[in-house]
């Protein structure tokens, strides 16, 4: 697929609070290129004093959708671009930005399945353009989603996931929560095993494809024990950043 690696100028179409840390950002763009999902988008910001401080964001959004995508950030006290996305940006605001960008953990339905989709906190965000996509192209794909949060407060896109496992045959997704669980909760309240991991892939056909976004921590655990228990290395696609789950 040909990438467009231009900066320029996109205006902010729509802003939507996800949680109380993360927001989603509708950008329209000018020179719009389909992405595939899992790609991501570079963002880069510059001071009146000619200082600049540049981002990557995973695109959250499906490739079916025209002219516009969407970027999920969850906003860190300590960064450069995502607390000023976060506190100064409005619709109608502009930012420059360049993409998309990335080749290696990215997945679409000629792809094939089975599909055995892993996160933790925002690491969701590529992995929900891969749903996305799965839902707009109307692939029976089997798919398993296990996504690791903190807390319900902490669950991305909840509403949206609730809806898509209910509405949608072979798309499974499944919560461990780490610090509180739900009142009541009857599933995983822990962080990601070994045990975990072959009580998820048991309903799935052999050979799955695998993606795995999250913290290093997170991913590194995940990958190495579905490596262990026989899953292909091969099969397995990883993308991480910092031990705060976000970027």
């Amino acid at each position: 697929m040909k990438q467009s690696i231009q900066w320029q100028i996109a205006e902010v179409k729509a802003i939507k609070q996800e949680t109380l840390t993360v927001k989603t950002f509708t950008l329209t763009i000018p020179v719009w290129v389909q992405h595939r999902a899992g790609q991501h988008y570079d963002v880069r910001l510059t001071a009146p004093d000619g200082y600049q401080a540049q981002r990557s964001y995973s695109i959250a959004s499906e490739p079916e959708r025209t002219g516009e995508i969407d970027l999920t950030v969850e906003r860190l006290d300590d960064g450069e671009v995502s607390p000023y996305l976060h506190d100064v940006l409005v619709p109608g605001d502009r930012i420059e930005l360049r993409g998309p960008l990335g080749g290696y953990f990215v997945w679409d339905t000629t792809l094939g399945g089975p599909l055995l989709l892993i996160a933790g906190g925002s690491g969701i965000v590529p992995l929900m353009a891969m749903v996305r996509h799965r839902v707009a192209q109307r692939s029976d794909i089997p798919t398993r989603l296990l996504y690791s949060v903190r807390t319900p407060e902490d669950v991305i896109y909840a509403k949206e996931l609730s809806g898509l496992s209910e509405q949608h045959t072979r798309l499974d997704v499944i919560y461990t929560f780490t610090r509180q669980a739900p009142p009541n909760w009857r599933g995983y309240a822990r962080r990601i095993d070994e045990m975990m991991l072959r009580e998820v892939l048991q309903s799935l056909e052999s050979k799955p494809r695998i993606y795995i976004c999250g913290p290093t921590a997170l991913v590194e655990v995940a990958a190495n024990t579905l490596a262990g228990i026989g899953i292909d290395a091969e099969s397995i696609r990883t993308e991480r950043f910092g031990p705060t789950g976000g970027r």
